[in-house]
């Protein structure tokens, strides 16, 4: 078949398992460049070493990090899965830190995989109230003693804010990398790599792609050595994302600013009316001046958002109350809010907070929102239409 090349003002979807490589000495040169690890191969050997599709959509992401790579795995888990592995031993010496307001399946992963299986002697920094105290923080590291810190930008489903800029220095000073889940703020509020993390990883299945139909994560970075030993990874345990997925990411990701401002401002606005609702016990939004770490999100992200998550709890005189106007509360808003088990759709969805974080958090009238961006106004109304029914 002669195949020629068509004037497409996209990156097809190239869902080759293998390429063709036409001669020996190609192919000998093909292996040694993989072999090197370059970034953007001239030529492609096999879809889960890299992909062409796959790679025009990391170049996207290195765009929007400001970053010198991006390398995008099959989940969010896996992001993370591959960020650790490169600084996995055969015997870590040294301890691994990680805040204890992390996502739960990255807690999860710590104690199952991490502790359990391949033996890392991790440990947790708790914050102290509803916000990380840097004298904590820097006591922590220096009896402790760690290789490696790891800590989201913004926690779930607390939303407290970390002072990322102060522990990097403080890291750095301890001679300890550090690992940042930059999910919920995004590379539209922050770019943790210009003030020294030494890997950014995402969910792209939430902001980044931002319609709900899509499994990925990314891992961004600067260091070429990190990324040597993170290519490596991704591609012998197969945690490469998928051509289509790639294809739909570069088309999505195009939109990414303009959807996930509409979200913080919707955001912003359901906030402030919520805080004010007298059906309404508390509200946390890192926009509020009420929130433990609005001086640090106000600094962090220089005012161009707070996000688009709220939690906030139902007023009830009794757990048992409290639970009841929940389940009403979720059945009134269902048609429009659905109960989905994710955040960064385009409408707005909610979860119960004690249904999945249980003893950690077992307040039953707590709610987490992921704001949408959807016509402010109509969402408004679906909430406090739910509210007054209570």
């Amino acid at each position: 078949m002669n195949r020629k090349k068509i004037n497409s003002a996209r990156m097809p979807v190239y869902r080759d398992s293998g390429f063709e490589l036409l001669n020996s000495k190609l192919t000998a040169e093909t292996f040694r460049q993989e072999t090197e690890n370059n970034r953007e191969p001239e030529n492609y050997i096999y879809s889960r070493y890299r992909n062409p599709t796959v790679v025009s959509a990391e170049n996207e992401v290195i765009k929007l990090e400001n970053c010198n790579w991006a390398l995008l795995t099959q989940s969010g888990m896996s992001a993370i899965d591959t960020a650790l592995s490169v600084f996995q031993k055969g015997k870590n010496t040294r301890p691994w830190l990680f805040f204890s307001e992390i996502y739960g399946g990255s807690i999860s992963y710590v104690e199952s995989v991490l502790k359990q299986r391949r033996g890392i002697d991790a440990h947790y920094f708790n914050p102290s109230g509803e916000s990380y105290i840097l004298k904590d923080f820097e006591k922590t590291l220096r009896i402790l003693k760690p290789e490696l810190v790891y800590v989201e930008s913004v926690s779930n489903p607390m939303l407290i804010v970390a002072d990322i800029p102060a522990l990097v220095k403080i890291a750095k000073k301890a001679d300890c990398r550090v690992i940042l889940d930059n999910t919920f703020a995004t590379p539209y509020l922050f770019r943790p790599l210009e003030c020294g993390v030494d890997l950014v990883i995402h969910s792209v299945t939430k902001y980044l792609s931002g319609h709900g139909n899509i499994s990925a994560g990314v891992v961004c970075g600067n260091d070429e050595q990190l990324l040597k030993k993170a290519i490596e990874y991704r591609k012998f345990v197969g945690h490469m994302m998928s051509p289509d997925d790639a294809y739909r990411l570069e088309t999505q990701i195009k939109t990414f600013s303009l959807r996930f401002q509409c979200q913080c401002d919707n955001a912003f606005r359901l906030a402030a009316y919520l805080s004010e609702n007298k059906k309404i016990e508390r509200v946390w939004y890192p926009g509020l001046v009420s929130h433990g770490t609005y001086e640090v999100a106000r600094k962090l992200f220089n005012t161009k958002g707070f996000g688009a998550m709220i939690t906030f709890d139902l007023k009830g005189r009794s757990k048992a109350e409290k639970a009841v106007k929940r389940d009403r509360f979720i059945s009134e808003v269902s048609e429009s809010i659905k109960l989905i088990p994710t955040l960064g759709d385009p409408d707005t969805i909610l979860m119960p907070v004690e249904a999945v974080w249980g003893a950690k958090y077992p307040e039953p009238g707590m709610i987490r929102l992921s704001v949408g961006f959807e016509e402010y106004q109509g969402l408004e109304n679906i909430i406090s239409s739910a509210l007054k029914k209570l």
